[in-house]
């Protein structure tokens, strides 16, 4: 065991599998205690299995670490404060919140459901301002801490998980809230953009010619919860992990202005818009034609 993070104490939402699961027993093995939470659902939030939990905690503590289970569903307030209550209770503060669980529904827009759009936003933005709400609270009074959100490379749009997709970039966008509002505070936020083999990555229409295995992501996790990355300041940033790959996303900013003289109308913007300030080109849109020839082949094309 190292002591990365000796000493300091980290709650992991969705940590009975997948990445959740390698980010608590990395944590665990670097010298922290370990609140392991999860509901213990299948990919599309239903059946839960509260042992799931249970069976990560038995893992950190037969490898000589500490661990306690909470199986609450963190999509409602109480269970993200029963989450951050029971790292207070049974170890007397918190130093990290990681926010992993998920879902998926996958639906064209046209056809999603109140049904399929809820649960998914419900547990992965509203899960991850739960136990943020609740961790941010103790962190305030600690003068410290880290709070850490999980996204993805479709918070830029996805064509069949728009659900999924707008839960992810309000994630980004909650994660640089939190990074402002907390700063005086000695507290750090940022969120991570995973790309690894887990569960939700086996439905992904392409193949991703960059990716790697849960265990790749738990590292930067590591790092981002220790003290090292607190010295650098690090904060509000989001970070993809394939593999040996790292990233840094940029910060969203304005790419081109011009100015007019007097109020505009739609006449004026029609001649000066295209032009003068133009469009950003969108990636995924150069994609489309590509996944849909390979899906008329039953193929999946390379990412």
């Amino acid at each position: 065991m190292g002591n990365f993070l000796a000493g300091k104490v980290v709650a992991v939402t969705g940590a009975g599998r997948g990445i959740g699961r390698a980010v608590a027993l990395a944590c665990a093995a670097e010298g922290a205690e370990v609140v392991v939470n999860d509901y213990g659902v299948s990919v599309d939030g239903a059946e839960p299995h509260s042992e799931i939990a249970e069976t990560v905690v038995k893992e950190i503590t037969a490898a000589g670490g500490e661990a306690v289970a909470v199986a609450d569903d963190i999509s409602t307030m109480d269970g993200g404060q029963r989450v951050v209550d029971t790292a207070l209770s049974r170890y007397g503060r918190l130093d990290g919140a990681v926010c992993v669980a998920g879902i998926l529904r996958e639906r064209m827009l046209f056809n999603m459901s109140e049904e399929e759009w809820d649960p998914v936003v419900a547990t992965h933005l509203k899960g991850t301002f739960t136990v943020f709400r609740a961790a941010s609270a103790v962190m305030r009074r600690q003068r410290g801490g880290t709070l850490i959100g999980f996204t993805s490379g479709n918070h830029q749009g996805s064509v069949s998980q728009a659900n999924y997709a707008a839960a992810k970039g309000g994630i980004i966008s909650l994660v640089r809230s939190a990074a402002l509002g907390l700063h005086k505070y000695g507290v750090t936020a940022n969120a991570v953009a995973p790309v690894a083999r887990t569960r939700m990555s086996a439905g992904v229409p392409m193949e991703l010619a960059e990716i790697g295995e849960p265990e790749d992501v738990a590292p930067l996790v590591v790092y981002l919860l220790s003290e090292r990355a607190r010295q650098e300041g690090i904060t509000g940033q989001v970070y993809t992990v394939a593999g040996p790959k790292i990233a840094v996303w940029a910060q969203p900013r304005e790419l081109r202005a011009a100015y007019g003289e007097g109020p505009w109308t739609p006449e004026r913007l029609a001649d000066f818009l295209p032009g003068t300030v133009g469009q950003d080109p969108m990636p995924m849109l150069a994609r489309l034609t590509e996944m849909a020839e390979a899906a008329a082949r039953q193929d999946r094309p390379n990412a």
